[in-house]
């Protein structure tokens, strides 16, 4: 003996509920990642053709009132702008914080610059570079 079926006919009643929920489930989930992907290529290009000027510390020697920082600099030919450092203490204080400013026909710029500080610098920390 067979056992009777209790699925509909196919095609008769049209689909079940749960795939048209799927489906729109799939859709909001495509146009909500497509939606974030943008954001983030956004945020991407942004971030990198708008960054004309960006550096790096190289090296640092302290002394008790200042701290020389050697500092490379990259940056569009033309572009001006300027670099903000800072300088800790052993105790993780701030002694020093001073802007160098940069500009002229030059794409990379080597230069060696004096942070003042209040005490003995331990750090010398590139915060970051805006153009400007």
């Amino acid at each position: 003996m067979s056992t009777a079926s209790t699925r509909p006919p196919e095609g008769r009643y049209g689909r079940p509920s749960g795939e048209r929920a799927d489906r729109g489930l799939r859709i909001a989930a495509s146009v909500l990642g497509a939606a974030l992907l943008a954001l983030i290529g956004y945020f991407a290009y942004h971030y990198v053709a708008q960054n004309e000027i960006s550096a790096e510390v190289i090296a640092f020697q302290a002394s008790d009132d200042a701290v020389r920082v050697h500092l490379e600099v990259r940056k569009d030919a033309g572009a001006s702008g300027y670099c903000t450092l800072r300088s800790q203490s052993a105790d993780g204080a701030e002694v020093g914080r001073a802007d160098f400013r940069f500009s002229g026909p030059a794409t990379r710029i080597d230069k060696v610059v004096t942070l003042r500080t209040t005490a003995r610098g331990t750090t010398a920390q590139l915060l970051g570079c805006h153009a400007g």
